[in-house]
């Protein structure tokens, strides 16, 4: 069916993240190697082992009424992605059909923040006082379902959770939406605001959630050290479209969604298969996807939790398609940002788009004690000046979902 597939490019990108509040400042906040993580403020910690995170600083719904309406991931989902709707000129009705623009919003979690609030409120005062908006606040559809009614967007409007996977997987379903020929323009991309006190616990208690009390020893990909990850949360959204559209109404192109692949390992609810056979295949379909070779791959955006299991099982899928003895440059952006779960493949495939676009790899901060098992080009603590042509961003999830993306410059 290759010769009825189209061209996807980005023509519009915006970001509310633990280090910069909108695509210009989140990319800023990259390049200065920015660590966006500190004791957490959104709940009382008495009781929490794990006291470290990446939260939104200075974040205010702009329609304070409709704020209260609205869960925290709406809020920074719909202000993302109103963002990358201005950044790319698009205007609903004028200069793209609304029935061929849709929407896809990736989440993990969902309104867990507006659950938990509800039910210690019920304990507390009775279940005549639960909230009449407690439903619409905490279903995932309403992320997207938000962003179709601020936009106008009339085509197939979804939601989509694979986990940490899931920002990956709605760009690049969205993607295969375009390149079909089903839409022209999609507003894809995640959010999450999971800074809720027992599924924080629920994180903690499964071992999976850094300890450290130090900000930059806590969230440490590809370090011998690292000993969990660190939440975060935020949104990111990007605008595709189909190249002669965008061309025919005189967008900026950012760069081209080149490759997309998808896989599962099918082997435990949250470990990774410890050889890394499914990332590698997912690595390999959106390579073979872009119609190149690994050897064109300039950089990859890794998954990069700080787990010792994800970082281990990583670095082996990357060997297995790369090569023993890869030169390839990889960081984990999530250093900076901690892991934003099923927002954080959407922010990273902003990195990469941004990273074409300013030859510019970014680091993986606080990298200090190297790991003799992990031996490949982690960039560590200092970003690098350097031409990239194509990257790729690589998203593992609990269930086994794996997702990849590449990305080709303008």
């Amino acid at each position: 069916m290759k010769e009825m597939e189209r061209r996807v490019v980005v023509t519009g990108m915006g970001a509310v993240t633990p280090i910069g509040n909108c695509l210009k400042d989140f990319w800023q906040g990259i390049r200065e190697g920015r660590n966006g993580i500190d004791v957490i403020t959104h709940f009382d910690l008495s009781g929490h082992k794990a006291t470290m995170g990446a939260e939104v600083k200075n974040f205010e719904y702009e329609d304070k009424r409709a704020a209260r309406r609205l869960d925290r991931i709406s809020q920074m989902g719909i202000t993302a992605a109103l963002e990358a709707v201005n950044d790319s000129g698009l205007r609903t009705g004028e200069n793209v059909d609304p029935y061929r623009t849709g929407v896809i919003a990736a989440t993990g979690i969902g309104g867990i923040m507006t659950v938990e609030s509800e039910v210690r409120k019920a304990e507390v005062k009775g279940l005549s006082r639960v909230s009449p908006v407690l439903v619409p606040m905490i279903i995932p559809n309403l992320v997207a379902g938000n962003i179709a009614i601020k936009t106008g967007a009339k085509g197939n409007a979804m939601s989509l959770a694979t986990a940490c996977s899931s920002g990956t997987n709605a760009i690049g379903e969205a993607a295969r939406m375009i390149k079909h020929g089903y839409l022209d323009t999609v507003i894809a991309g995640g959010a999450e605001a999971g800074f809720a006190p027992v599924c924080f616990a629920g994180f903690v208690n499964m071992t999976a959630i850094s300890l450290k009390t130090d900000r930059n020893r806590c969230c440490i990909p590809f370090d011998k050290e690292r000993d969990g990850f660190v939440m975060g949360e935020g949104a990111a959204f990007m605008i595709l479209e189909e190249y002669e559209h965008a061309k025919a109404r005189g967008a900026k192109i950012y760069g081209e969604i080149a490759g997309y692949g998808a896989t599962c390992d099918a082997y435990h609810i949250t470990l990774p298969e410890p050889g890394g056979e499914g990332a590698a295949r997912a690595m390999k379909d959106a390579i073979e996807d872009a119609g190149i070779s690994p050897a064109d791959i300039d950089y990859i955006n890794a998954h990069g939790t700080g787990t010792p299991a994800n970082d281990a099982t990583e670095t082996r899928a990357i060997k297995k398609v790369f090569g023993e003895h890869t030169d390839v440059m990889i960081s984990s952006t999530k250093s900076m940002t901690g892991h934003l779960l099923g927002a954080a493949g959407a922010v990273e495939a902003i990195a990469c788009i941004k990273a074409m676009e300013d030859s510019f790899v970014p680091p993986t901060i606080n990298l200090r004690v190297p790991d003799p098992e992990l031996d490949l080009d982690y960039v560590p603590n200092e970003g690098r000046n350097r031409e990239l042509k194509y990257t790729l961003s690589e998203s593992l999830g609990f269930g086994g979902h794996n997702a990849v993306l590449v990305f080709k410059k303008a």
